[in-house]
């Protein structure tokens, strides 16, 4: 039998070969479901992210969200710590960040009511794969025992997986928008 950390890798080996495969098939305009789901929490303070590798692109959404309200994106303080969101400007100063994101060349931090969160792998109940490190978790379970917390996966459709190896400790999405659309969680 195989132990939790081994099913987890697993798992998100397959996750990172359909997140490729759906990236290279991508033909771009994949942000426009967010922007849609984005327009009803107008100046909302929201977060998004700067994506790396194969990772959807949400910088259309955040753009647009940007007119009307605070936008960030994650910033790595250290491992086994949360995320921190500094605010961030369509075609703002920039510097490379941990794990190659990049992020505000000045520090302006603040706290989103809502974290659009790149992901691995999800399933249909709003569970979610990720890199591993337990970023995300943490951050959301901070920012949600301070106020209502929105997580919104973004992530290509092909990405979903019938099931997931999930634990305790790990933070359910509220909602998970991709380039087909709004999926609802059951």
């Amino acid at each position: 039998m195989m132990d939790l950390a081994a099913i987890k890798a697993q798992a998100r080996k397959e996750g990172f070969a359909r997140r490729k495969a759906a990236f290279d098939a991508n033909s771009g305009g994949a942000g426009g479901y967010l922007s849609e789901i984005l327009a009803g929490y107008r100046g909302v303070p929201l977060s998004g992210y700067m994506p790396i590798r194969t990772e959807i692109n949400p910088l259309s959404a955040m753009a647009e969200a940007a007119a009307y309200g605070p936008v960030g994106v994650p910033v790595i303080q250290a491992a086994g710590l949360p995320l921190q969101f500094s605010k961030w400007q369509p075609d703002g100063a920039m510097k490379a960040g941990p794990f190659g994101a990049q992020i505000p060349e000045v520090d302006d931090f603040f706290e989103p009511e809502i974290v659009i969160v790149p992901l691995v792998a999800f399933d249909a109940q709003g569970g979610r794969l990720g890199y591993g490190g337990g970023f995300y978790d943490r951050t959301l379970e901070l920012l949600r025992g301070k106020r209502a917390t929105l997580a919104i996966g973004f992530a290509f459709a092909a990405q979903q997986a019938d099931s997931l190896p999930l634990e305790a400790t790990d933070q359910p999405l509220d909602m998970i928008v991709t380039e087909n659309g709004v999926i609802s969680l059951t």
